[in-house]
């Protein structure tokens, strides 16, 4: 891998070996794989097959009686932070891949993405009803705090060793409600699992100190003190120019001032990070949950990305997400072919790992608005989606690939026009006879 000195950096562009990607055998991909991740001859092994075993499966969840499988993509030519990296993700639409890998490619042009994301903290809520006295019962917790944080890292020794666990605490008032959070560096795991037992935990102590009731204890999704920024540059000249530009940024103004186009906005941003939390077995309702309700902290709904022209007339773009994942702990190492994924996305820490799903978050939101404001949506997506058609229409084999090239060709994308296809084939297969 070649690297050049750039400024007081180091630039790491992608390898060029993984040129032409998408036109390779699903063999020559995972020899590509194996030598850039450097996996062993039984994790190459782990990569084919079932994903999940009966076993695995009933160990995980409960009432098991089957299991269903997701494709699993790469997303190339990512740069972030001067490193190259293999992007797995697991996702049942069609384009989300390619385009990901597409901006990845435009920003590697102007050097990458940069990317960083704050301590892994996690806040844990007490909801305390029946305080007398919310004055009174907030000093005493603040005057016992110490005690609180010492007894509610009593929880976890792991936490405690790492010079992690429980570090702060604050009060809220909620319609006459005492809400506590507590506070918790959860270090590389998502962290809801001991969150949750350090707030039950403690609980029993903060009731004693306010003299109410405790009536519920739980993590909350919005993980507003974890936070993952990303930015990059994309060169004016792949919008068309100046006009182009224009539009782009009216697109994405339109994100900012109408909550109905931010939904969708912000559903685009999570596409590509959805796909990588499930191929390697996050939470990624979690991270929906905390994406969807960030912007209502500033004012109301809106988009997490924000782009502008720079003043030599490119276009910058960013992100700033709620980003609450795990490298341990939950279910990211209970099935062999996920860790065999987590090794080719060759992340050592959950703040990587978050630095990099808001680099993937920028990318898919750039590479939707883009085809929005210029070609609209729907052709490339309906391209790519043209194999699916043939498939529902009932195309086999090689019927696949012909059927969708005739679609594409005409420009007319149906299960109805896939069915004529293909019975028109059938005739002229059956008119030619064998041989």
């Amino acid at each position: 891998m070649n690297c050049d000195v750039l400024g007081v950096g180091l630039k790491m562009p992608f390898p060029s070996s993984f040129s032409g990607f998408k036109d390779k055998t699903v063999k020559e991909r995972i020899d590509l794989i194996s030598q850039f991740s450097s996996l062993s001859e039984e994790e190459v092994s782990l990569l084919s097959g079932p994903a999940l075993t009966d076993d695995t499966a009933l160990r995980m969840i409960e009432n098991v009686f089957t299991r269903i499988e997701f494709p699993v993509g790469l997303a190339t030519n990512f740069v972030i932070n001067g490193k190259p990296y293999i992007i797995p993700m697991a996702v049942e639409e069609p384009s989300i891949v390619a385009a990901c890998s597409y901006s990845a490619k435009l920003a590697g042009e102007t050097g990458g993405f940069s990317a960083d994301s704050t301590d892994p903290l996690m806040i844990g809520q007490i909801f305390i009803s029946r305080v007398a006295d919310f004055e009174a019962a907030s000093k005493k917790i603040i005057s016992a705090k110490k005690e609180i944080l010492k007894f509610a890292n009593s929880f976890s020794r792991t936490l405690s060793t790492l010079g992690a666990g429980a570090r702060d605490l604050e009060i809220r008032k909620i319609d006459g409600i005492m809400c506590l959070h507590l506070i918790v560096d959860v270090r590389d795991a998502m962290g809801a699992n001991i969150v949750n037992t350090m707030a039950e935990g403690i609980a029993p102590m903060v009731e004693q100190l306010t003299g109410g009731e405790v009536f519920m204890k739980i993590l909350s999704n919005l993980s507003s003190l974890r936070i993952s920024r990303a930015s990059a540059v994309f060169a004016k000249e792949h919008f068309g120019g100046s006009s182009g530009v224009d539009r782009f940024l009216l697109a994405c103004r339109m994100a900012e001032l109408d909550p109905y186009r931010a939904a969708t906005h912000n559903k685009g941003i999570m596409n590509g990070i959805d796909a990588v939390l499930l191929a390697t077995m996050n939470d990624w309702r979690a991270a929906e949950a905390g994406a969807h309700s960030y912007p209502y902290l500033s004012g109301g709904y809106r988009s997490l990305t924000r782009f502008s022209r720079t003043d030599d007339g490119n276009v910058r773009g960013s992100i700033e997400i709620p980003m609450a994942v795990g490298t341990v702990g939950g279910a990211v190492n209970t099935v062999p072919r996920v860790k065999v994924l987590r090794k080719i996305l060759n992340v050592t820490d959950s703040r990587e790992f978050a630095s990099l799903l808001a680099a993937v978050g920028l990318a898919q939101n750039f590479a939707a608005v883009r085809a929005l404001s210029m070609e609209g949506i729907q052709k490339g997506h309906m391209k790519l989606h043209s194999r699916n058609i043939a498939v529902s229409a009932g195309a086999e084999g090689e019927e696949i690939d012909r059927v969708a090239q005739i679609m594409v060709g005409e420009g007319k994308i149906s299960v109805s026009r896939a069915r004529e296809i293909l019975e028109g084939l059938h005739r002229d297969d059956i008119g030619r006879g064998p041989g």
